[in-house]
């Protein structure tokens, strides 16, 4: 049986990571993208400690926000296995709160650039890669913030993203790939602490679990 292979935007922390290690312990080969360098190597001793097989995971140290560097990976990735099977896009921008006519136009521009461009862009880069797969999927999080108080720059960013995801998902119903927008339970992780710092995070659910429960969707 041909190995099913993954790519996870997103990968070298919280339920990105999470997802990865559930990916490669039910056997996938998983390409894991992300920024941090030493977020990806922790991963893959994380993945060798978890009893995954060796050759089970490739780190691609990439910024989703380069555009030759993600049309290059899919390349790389149509050169090597002719396609995807799965697509989790948990990579997220979380810029800090703020009042919105204080909003740092930084901030804004990087949130815009992560959360809504980069997902635009990958959409379509890797959707002919999931069109190769009998069972292309498309995974991203719903995090509804839109409106909430001084989530602004992310709630806004973050919406427009699912909006994407929603109309890929409309258009795609009846020819494919699947497209999964699924809401998670809150999790301990660096996003949500950087929302809530301070918070007790005794009742929070473990991105392990949230993980598993999203790869059974699939």
């Amino acid at each position: 049986m041909t190995q099913s292979v993954a790519v996870v935007t997103g990968a070298s922390r919280g339920l990105g990571a999470a997802v990865v290690l559930a990916l490669v312990t039910r056997g996938w080969h998983v390409v894991a993208v992300a920024r941090t360098v030493g977020g990806l190597e922790d991963l893959d001793d994380r993945c060798k400690a978890s009893g995954a097989q060796d050759g089970a995971l490739t780190l691609a140290p990439m910024d989703i926000t380069d555009e030759a560097a993600m049309q290059h990976l899919c390349r790389a990735l149509y050169d090597r296995w002719g396609r995807v099977d799965l697509w989790a896009h948990m990579a997220i921008h979380a810029a800090p709160l703020s009042p919105v006519p204080h909003l740092d136009m930084k901030d804004w521009d990087r949130s815009y650039a992560t959360n809504t461009r980069a997902t635009a862009v990958l959409i379509g880069y890797v959707a002919p890669l999931l069109a190769g797969s009998a069972t292309g999927t498309a995974l991203f999080v719903d995090d509804p913030r839109g409106g909430d108080r001084f989530f602004g720059a992310y709630g806004a960013t973050k919406s427009a993203q699912i909006a994407l995801a929603r109309s890929w998902q409309s258009e795609s119903a009846k020819i494919g790939p699947r497209v999964l927008i699924e809401p998670v339970s809150p999790m301990p992780t660096a996003l949500r602490a950087r929302f809530f710092p301070g918070e007790d995070r005794t009742p929070l659910s473990d991105p392990n679990a949230e993980a598993a429960r999203l790869i059974d969707l699939l």
